[in-house]
């Protein structure tokens, strides 16, 4: 979410301020995130924002969603445990999702139809947000599921990092103990998770572009 959704709004942003400081700016950074794989960012992110800035941010290093109170009161949640991981998941897809996004809009922008709405007199919002969003979200849905199966991935070795009990730690502790039935398991759940993504990108397409269907 955090990658969609900043992808998409910087990469209109940039499309829409095109050669300024902020385009070349957003450029670089997504050259950066595309560069760096998320197991090392894992560790740069858990480093800097748990250890050095710990007493700014109040992070931690490690943990996962839910925490064991030592005083017996149980589970209680633990939201801020879910930012990093999630932030550390989502540079590499935000820095692919941004250019994309940019050089959608910008092949769209110069088709004669929105050209036409500007002699209309529509402003650019109107433009860009009733008229070229649209049809200019279609290459960022097909990367954005394509991206979903390295994301899946890429959280095997997050989550062991981070101390985040989840599946992909679940993956690690089997391989290491050899335990096959786990194993076959979560394969089985990340495959049926990235069929389901797969389907509702499909319905998304026919809502995009209703010829598709």
């Amino acid at each position: 979410m955090i990658a969609i959704i900043i992808g998409i709004i910087f990469g209109i942003l940039s499309a829409l301020y095109k050669d300024t400081l902020f385009d070349r700016l957003v450029s670089i950074i997504s050259i950066f995130g595309m560069s760096i794989p998320s197991f090392f960012s894992a560790i740069l992110f858990a480093w800097f924002f748990g250890f050095i800035l710990h007493k700014y941010t109040h992070l931690n290093m490690t943990g996962s969603l839910y925490e064991v109170d030592n005083f017996g009161e149980g589970r209680y949640l633990q939201l801020k445990n879910l930012l990093l991981p999630a932030l550390v998941l989502g540079i590499r897809p935000l820095a692919v999702i941004i250019p994309l996004m940019k050089n959608s809009l910008l092949e769209v922008l110069g088709q004669d139809y929105i050209r036409t709405a500007k002699a209309k007199g529509l402003s650019m919002y109107q433009i860009v947000w009733k008229h070229a969003l649209k049809n200019a979200l279609n290459p960022v849905v097909t990367a954005i599921s394509g991206w979903f199966a390295s994301l899946l991935a890429g959280a095997v070795f997050v989550e062991y990092i981070f101390g985040w009990n989840g599946l992909g730690k679940e993956i690690i502790n089997a391989l290491n103990q050899k335990d096959y039935p786990v194993i076959i398991g979560s394969s089985i759940i990340i495959a049926t998770m990235f069929i389901i993504i797969n389907i509702f990108v499909d319905v998304i397409y026919g809502w995009l572009d209703p010829r598709i269907t």
